[in-house]
């Protein structure tokens, strides 16, 4: 427990340090900056694969691991990144920001989770506060809508980046209502047996992480970010069909050298658990339908999502000319 603790709290200061680490955009040159809005972790090891393999290929990506999701929205905004990590549909509707989506990387797969000795349903938490990852997240849009489902409404919603961050959180008293991937889950089971109650969800199908970027550098690098989308589609496919085979790749590309014993015990159980909601195709247009029926009901998206067009939200052409070498799945 206390192992776990330092990890979290190591955790966290990574990603605060990092988010001083954005650069002016002149101090850039050629290389594809891609904000990360959150932290390395077991969660990201695939992604790490692909990046690593997408330089195998010539691009010189670049990483910035930034503190939360919406830092690296105004990054790729204001032209200090060029290609971002999340979900920035509220961003892309109302600031009418010249990004787009690119690449569906994961679907929702979330706990919710209260402790047990202060709330054991839905409706105790109305007028209670919860923790999410960030403004606009598809965290936040879970419990968003799951509160409009069960008609409460939350007193505050508290901004706390990091899956690990609110696990650890959960298990120091700090956090009594929050949601949790499924790392967080199996650790709280293990750390605190029935301590914990995960409330029902129902079914989700929507975006979790996507890529976006600028219009322009995808209009001025289309075979860069074709080379990077590959990437991502041979790795998921990869570790989709052997879970196991993404502890090698660790070792291959010396990833997560910082991990601790548990990190790395923790890596198959996870992407065993993973494999069956991976995107091997992208995501595309189907997925934005997806997107735009869950975040409208949810409140980051407003209108009838039925006349939401995607091409105002997706950029297409990287990820169709990478499904026609890869082939779909």
């Amino acid at each position: 427990m206390r192992n776990f603790a330092r990890r979290i709290r190591a955790c966290t200061a990574a990603a605060i340090f990092s988010a001083v680490a954005v650069l002016p955009a002149a101090a850039w040159a050629d290389p594809m900056r891609i904000a990360f809005g959150d932290i390395a972790t077991v969660e990201s090891l695939h992604l790490l694969v692909a990046l690593e393999r997408a330089k195998e290929k010539g691009v010189d990506v670049q990483v910035t691991f930034l503190k939360s999701e919406d830092i690296a929205a105004q990054a790729v905004v204001s032209g200090q990144a060029d290609i971002g990590i999340g979900g920035p549909y509220a961003l892309l509707q109302k600031v009418k920001a010249p990004i787009r989506v690119f690449m569906q990387l994961s679907k929702l797969q979330f706990y919710p989770v209260v402790n047990s000795e202060f709330y054991k349903d839905w409706k105790d938490l109305d007028g209670q506060e919860i923790a999410v990852h960030s403004r606009g997240s598809g965290t936040e849009a879970i419990m968003q809508l799951m509160a409009d489902k069960n008609g409460i409404k939350y007193s505050n919603i508290a901004y706390v980046p990091g899956a690990e961050v609110r696990t650890g959180a959960l298990l120091q008293g700090n956090v009594k209502a929050t949601i949790v991937d499924s790392s967080g889950k199996r650790i709280l089971e293990k750390e605190a047996p029935g301590k914990f109650a995960f409330l029902p969800l129902g079914e989700v199908a929507a975006t979790d992480e996507a890529l976006f970027a600028n219009t322009d550098y995808l209009t001025a690098n289309p075979k860069d970010v074709e080379v990077l989308v590959e990437a991502i589609l041979t790795t998921w496919r990869e570790v989709a069909a052997d879970p196991k085979s993404i502890v090698a790749l660790r070792e291959k590309y010396k990833l997560l050298p910082d991990a601790t014993p548990e990190m790395i015990a923790d890596i198959e159980p996870y992407f065993t658990e993973a494999a069956a909601n991976m995107p091997l195709n992208g995501g595309g247009e189907d997925a934005a339908r997806d997107d735009f029926d869950f975040y409208t009901v949810s409140g980051a998206l407003t209108g009838d999502p039925k006349e939401l067009k995607v091409e105002d939200f997706w950029s297409l052409d990287a990820l169709n000319a990478a499904l026609a070498k890869a082939g779909t799945k």
